[in-house]
């Protein structure tokens, strides 16, 4: 991909930024959502980020996350039940989560401005992903309140392993999106230095996103996790970096990925598809990023002291990825500041809590 497509949009402006709907409701739809607003004098809303010499980002263009929230329900198991079987779960938790609000929470606690665009029910469910977004540091403008549809929530089997197996009820994450975005809706789209999607709302919005970020020369990074079926071609079209795990990367090309080669295989088959770069997350074998054309850049895990919950884990590298390539960080550098993020996550139980902060990814890295 051509670098200059990762700098910074020539019309953003760190000031002044008008406050934009990107959902004006059509007149069919007008009663069905609500935009949650905000005080004014809620600093963490609407104050510039604080400036010091491990922040950079107070002058950047911001991250905007368009995607899924979640009421995320924990439950700690010894093992998976088999089909018909009925077992005791030690213990139960209802977190915050979901891919697109987990990868703007990790954005916001990195000291990154950032905005997330997505929809939650008018219920207590979305009132806690509210909360814990807004927390975290997010930008909240753009999160709107579906009243005809829950919040989307997950099941989350926790193993004593650190392992989860994860079942998504979809809510308000999949119903009551406009099926046409009018322009003023993707303006912040259009104003960010960089845009994360996900598939855990529908491929027409995706889409429609896409498309304004590449008109506006913002670069796209579609994560692969979500919905397991096959990803339009018109999606893949607008997409800058494509990320998937391997075991996304195999079911997504229909090749094995157990081995270096075949995921090296895997990723030159995505290049045929017209996306160019291609970021693998490979767990505890860490990560590599695939640009057509070039060699693979590897980057190995940094282990973590203990692994408690690896639920956020991808979101967390992604996020944290996205975070040192807006700031204009080197491929190597961005692979590496994601695995100390990634690494920070796994020690932390629920995804958005599990979120670190800068000062203790910089704090790793010195170590490592």
């Amino acid at each position: 991909m051509n670098q200059t497509a990762l700098s910074p949009p020539n019309h953003w402006h760190p000031t002044n930024q008008p406050n934009l709907n990107p959902f004006t409701a059509s007149p069919t739809t007008f009663n069905q959502i609500q935009f949650l607003r905000f005080n004014n004098q809620n600093d963490k809303q609407n104050l510039p980020i604080l400036r010091s010499a491990t922040n950079p980002s107070s002058h950047l263009p911001p991250v905007v996350v368009v995607g899924s929230a979640n009421a995320d329900i924990y439950v700690e198991i010894d093992r998976l039940p088999k089909e018909g079987e009925t077992i005791s779960a030690k213990t139960g938790q209802t977190l915050a989560g979901g891919k697109g609000a987990n990868q703007a929470c990790c954005g916001a606690k990195l000291s990154h401005p950032t905005y997330f665009v997505g929809q939650v029910g008018n219920d207590a469910h979305g009132n806690l992903v509210a909360d814990a977004l807004r927390e975290g540091g997010v930008r909240l403008d753009y999160l709107a309140v579906v009243p005809s549809a829950p919040t989307g929530h997950a099941v989350v089997m926790l193993q004593d392993s650190g392992q989860n197996s994860i079942v998504i009820v979809g809510g308000a994450n999949v119903s009551f999106w406009p099926q046409s975005l009018q322009l003023r809706h993707l303006e912040v789209v259009s104003s960010a230095g960089i845009v994360l999607l996900q598939r855990e709302i529908p491929d027409f919005v995706n889409v429609q996103v896409a498309k304004a970020a590449r008109n506006a020369g913002v670069p796209v990074i579609f994560d692969a996790g979500g919905v397991d079926a096959p990803i339009p071609q018109e999606l893949l079209d607008f997409v800058d970096i494509f990320s998937p795990n391997e075991s996304e990367l195999g079911r997504l090309t229909g090749l094995p990925t157990e081995s270096f080669e075949e995921i090296t295989q895997a990723a030159a088959k995505c290049h045929k598809l017209g996306v160019k770069q291609v970021l693998v997350k490979l767990g505890a074998k860490g990560s590599a990023l695939f640009i057509e054309g070039e060699e693979p850049i590897q980057q190995p895990a940094i282990f973590a002291k203990t692994v408690i919950d690896t639920t956020g884990a991808g979101d967390t590298f992604t996020a944290a990825f996205s975070v040192a390539l807006v700031e204009g960080k080197s491929k190597k550098e961005c692979l590496r500041f994601a695995a100390a993020a990634a690494s920070l996550c796994v020690q932390v139980k629920g995804a958005i809590p599990s979120m670190p902060d800068r000062e203790s990814v910089l704090e790793l890295l010195n170590h490592h």
